[in-house]
C-alpha cells in the first residue's frame, strides 16, 4: 500500500504546510504548472516525487518532466497529464490515448477546479486536485491525499488551506 500527496498549478508558491500535509504520504505528485525548479526540488528532496510539466512551466521544468506520464503504481495503471479535462469531456490531446487504453486512474491539472469523479464508461477514477498556489480566481486551495492497494484506491482526504 502507498499513500499518495497529490497536487498541481502551484505556480512557483511555497507553502511550509505541504510537507506537513504530506507527512504520512510516501509519495508526491504533482500535476503541473509547478512553476519553479526550486519548488519541485524542495517535494523531491521531502518524499520520492512524480510530475508532469504544465502550460506555464519553462524550459527548465519541460527538460525534467514530460507532458503526459504513464505508470504502474502498487497494481493501478495511472495516467497524469497538466491539460486533460474530465470524464465526459476529455481534452483532444490525451482523448484518444484514455480511450484506446483506458488507465485505472487519470489525473490532471490545469482548470484550478478541484474534481474527483468516477468515469463509469470507462472504469477510471479522475482526480483534479485543484490548485495550490496562489495565481488564479480560486478562492481555496486545495491538495488531496489517497492511498492504493491491490489496484484500489482508498482514504481519499481533501485539505483545503486558506488563500
Amino acid at each position: 500500500m502507498k499513500r499518495i500527496g497529490l497536487l498541481s498549478d502551484t505556480h512557483a508558491y511555497w507553502d511550509d504546510s505541504y510537507l506537513r500535509h504530506f507527512e504520512s504520504c510516501d509519495e508526491i505528485w504533482h500535476a503541473g504548472d509547478i512553476g519553479s525548479l526550486e519548488l519541485a526540488t524542495r517535494l523531491a528532496e521531502y518524499r520520492p516525487f512524480r510530475a508532469v510539466y504544465g502550460n506555464c512551466d519553462g524550459g527548465d521544468l519541460r527538460r525534467l518532466y514530460t507532458e503526459k506520464l504513464r505508470w504502474m503504481c502498487e497494481g493501478a495503471d495511472i495516467l497524469m497529464t497538466h491539460i486533460g479535462g474530465y470524464p465526459g469531456h476529455y481534452d483532444p490531446r490525451i482523448r484518444a490515448q484514455i480511450l484506446a487504453r483506458p488507465p485505472k486512474l487519470f489525473i490532471s491539472g490545469h482548470s484550478h477546479i478541484l474534481k474527483v469523479q468516477y468515469d463509469k464508461a470507462l472504469g477510471l477514477l479522475h482526480i483534479n486536485p485543484g490548485a495550490a498556489g496562489l495565481q488564479g480566481w480560486h478562492t481555496v486551495r486545495t491538495l488531496v491525499r489517497f492511498s492504493i492497494d491491490a489496484g484500489n484506491f482508498s482514504d481519499l482526504e481533501v485539505i483545503e488551506m486558506p488563500r
